[in-house]
């Protein structure tokens, strides 16, 4: 009788970050092995104009997006997309089209049969520095000196490298690379939480009766 199949173990797990912009779109390729984390590549994509009133319809910058996206997928061939969360903008104009240049990143990398995870902005920054009020150029240097030196020419690129790098950091002490990765894009931070609590012995039994508990004493 023939040997029964085993599973494949994925050894390697490549990540890309992207950081949209209906201007300049960041992205950043990392591989996660084992618990090391090794630099693949990153950058920024143009989109339209960077100075003055943009002249690109938006409409065509969205299919730029999608066409420079699926350019990087296609070279580097990641499993997942890592990509901040909604945010609310003081500026509603931006935030709209921050909001679609967004959903064309995601829609690229679901037509590419990639997975999808959200980060808040606080969460890329505690992943990187340590905590969720670093500035831009901090979470650059550390970057640097996670990964090796490198050449940001913007912000964009150290944005899309940092949402690589932290998914990476975030799943790769937490996740089996061979069960395969949970698509989603509703994941809570309380799997993140959790992580934190198993870490302190704290089993979702305990936490649960300790709710319970204090809900009680309220009453």
């Amino acid at each position: 009788m023939p040997a029964q199949s085993r599973p494949r173990i994925i050894t390697k797990y490549r990540i890309l970050g992207v950081d949209p912009g209906s201007r300049l779109t960041g992205f950043g390729v990392v591989d996660l092995e084992g618990s090391t984390i090794r630099h693949v590549a990153h950058g920024a994509l143009k989109i339209a104009s960077t100075t003055g009133k943009a002249t690109v319809p938006l409409e065509d910058r969205l299919l730029e997006i999608y066409r420079a996206l699926t350019e990087v997928i296609e070279t580097h061939r990641p499993d997942v997309l890592s990509i901040e969360k909604v945010f609310f903008a003081k500026n509603a104009v931006s935030a709209l089209k921050l909001g679609q240049a967004r959903g064309a990143a995601i829609l690229t990398a679901k037509i590419h049969g990639l997975s999808v995870v959200e980060y808040a902005p606080t969460e890329v920054k505690s992943a990187i520095v340590g905590h969720g009020r670093a500035e831009k150029e901090q979470v650059a240097r550390m970057l640097e000196m996670m990964l090796g030196k490198q050449e940001f020419a913007s912000f964009d690129a150290s944005d899309g490298l940092a949402l690589a790098v932290c998914h990476a950091r975030i799943y790769g002490s937490h996740s089996t690379l061979g069960n395969g990765h949970q698509n989603t894009l509703t994941q809570s931070r309380s799997k993140t939480r959790m992580g934190l609590a198993e870490s302190l012995g704290l089993t979702p039994e305990i936490v649960g009766d300790r709710k319970r508990i204090m809900r009680e004493e309220k009453k």
